[in-house]
């Protein structure tokens, strides 16, 4: 703890349990929240940091985009990232040059560029095989203002030996060891037109034959698909590998909760926000688990949320189904659907959990998950708690709300619409010491984000630099109030809605 920490600290535990006192407008009725210290039910893995998505590759190239990496990785603990377009046109991965005379040839200099960006940071690629090389594209349709093209190839043995090429590039520059910890997911979502201009069994064609040309590499990478948006396809998917012995090591999808939901619950039926990329993923789990690939690991590949509290009941409701959640996206330096015309703004800011190094509420979310330690403890309500092995206890609890969430244009709303309200919370940490002292962190929408502070400065579309560097103070997690647990080892908080709570002891 610094000098500015120390005196804060200081403060607060001299007002005593100040931070549990009641708020104008609070609900009277306690939410009760139950840790059983003593009584851990196995490991906490981690999955939220496995990964996290970020438009696409070339965009790895820029130092924003990089910075923003850099402080993921080291107060979040991120492990991979994932892109697409690593065969993207502009990257000049299988394009026609004056150089090579007009005829296209395999050019790894720019794949190289992207890949050592990550691993020279200590980050793996998650490898979205994607998209299609021009010269090797059946058609001429394309996504984004980079003009990606989404077309099938013109043929699947010309795919096949491209993508042998960029895999044994790829071993050569990193060795086997190295490659064989990356996952390979062949496309990304290509149940949607504006993704994949072919068929469903034009998709299970170009998967099966770039995942057999990668596993003739190195048989020990890990292949899988079919990176659906909203559960899609995987019933099929499964059956096509299972009956034509397509390699599939793992299973990769998408969910959102923004946008119609008919398929998921039925048409007409009303359903939580907060429940549909829950209930999206134990769907999938469930068909993988009654597939002939059972218990096969599932990514959910693309989630996102904007609500401090929302991420933390995700995650906590994900747990038992997938190996690894990928928050889309990591940066703000982000082109998918052009370029952005704002660094702030009100309302629906996009998918973002950091734009030019100024934390978000998710990306803070983030930092407090990360806190949590490696054995999950028992717990009831909303909270997800955790233990080190000597003895220290972290949790994190939430008061959720249903925040509408970005829909497929994200950014292009005004207004942030929420229904929820303020609650208190009575935590018993049973097994605790009576009156110890636990130190406990805030991130809602106006603590651990820039919000409050760009709108005192007349909310301007683009900050000058000096702006940037404020907001960037002040959108940090403010240092802990430290309290006392009462004679019965519990403590009460005040949690306004999307809010969220650390609570640290030992």
């Amino acid at each position: 703890m610094d000098r500015r920490e120390f005196i804060m600290a200081s403060g607060a535990l001299l007002a005593g349990t100040a931070a549990g006192a009641a708020s104008p407008g609070l609900s009277t009725d306690l939410v009760e929240v139950d840790i059983a210290t003593r009584e851990p039910v196995g490991p906490l893995r981690h999955v939220w940091a496995e990964c996290a998505g970020s438009d696409r590759a070339a965009i790895t190239l820029r130092e924003s985009w990089r910075k923003d990496l850099e402080r993921w990785r080291d107060e979040a603990g991120l492990k991979r990232v994932r892109f697409h377009g690593i065969f993207n046109d502009e990257l000049g991965v299988y394009a026609p040059s004056i150089l090579n005379r007009g005829k296209p040839a395999p050019n790894s200099r720019n794949i190289f560029e992207v890949y050592d960006g990550l691993v020279e940071r200590g980050v793996a690629p998650y490898v979205e095989v994607g998209f299609m090389p021009r010269a090797l594209a059946s058609g001429t349709g394309t996504f984004g203002f980079y003009n990606a093209n989404v077309s099938p190839p013109k043929s699947m043995e010309d795919w096949g030996r491209f993508i042998a090429t960029f895999v044994q590039a790829l071993v050569a520059r990193y060795g086997a060891p190295t490659v064989r910890t990356w996952p390979f997911e062949i496309w990304n979502e290509p149940d949607l037109p504006f993704f994949w201009t072919g068929t469903q069994q034009q998709y299970f064609e170009l998967y099966k034959a770039a995942a057999v040309a990668i596993k003739s590499v190195d048989p020990a990478i890990p292949v899988g698909g079919p990176s659906t948006s909203a559960g899609r396809w995987v019933r099929d998917f499964a059956g096509f590998c299972s009956e034509n012995n397509a390699p599939v090591d793992f299973f990769a999808t998408h969910a959102y909760s923004g946008g119609n939901q008919d398929e998921l619950y039925g048409k007409g039926t009303a359903f939580s926000i907060n429940q549909v990329i829950p209930d999206t993923v134990a769907k999938v789990r469930g068909l993988i688990d009654t597939s002939p690939f059972a218990g096969r690991p599932l990514w959910l590949s693309e989630w996102s949320s904007d609500s401090p509290a929302m991420i933390a009941h995700v995650v906590t409701q994900c747990l038992p189904h997938v190996t690894a959640m990928s928050h889309w996206t990591l940066s703000g330096t982000y082109e998918e659907l052009g370029v952005a015309d704002y660094t702030l703004k009100e309302g629906d800011i996009g998918w973002s959990a950091m734009q030019r190094g100024i934390a978000l509420p998710a990306f803070n979310t983030y930092k407090l998950l990360h806190r949590l330690h490696g054995e999950r403890l028992a717990a009831t309500g909303p909270v997800l708690a955790s233990r080190r092995a000597d003895g220290a206890i972290a949790a994190i609890v939430w008061n959720l709300a249903e925040a509408k969430q970005p829909a497929g244009i994200p950014g292009s709303t005004a207004v942030r619409s929420v229904t929820g309200s303020a609650k208190r919370y009575r935590i018993r940490l049973a097994g605790a010491r009576p009156h110890a002292r636990v130190a406990v962190r805030f991130v809602d929408q106006e603590r651990g984000s820039p919000m409050p502070a760009w709108r005192a400065m007349g909310s301007p579309r683009y900050p000058t630099p000096a702006q940037l560097a404020a907001l960037r103070s002040a959108a940090e997690i403010a240092p802990p109030v430290m309290l006392r647990l009462d004679g019965n080892a519990a403590l009460v908080l005040d949690l306004p809605p999307e809010g969220v709570a650390l609570i640290e002891l030992g």
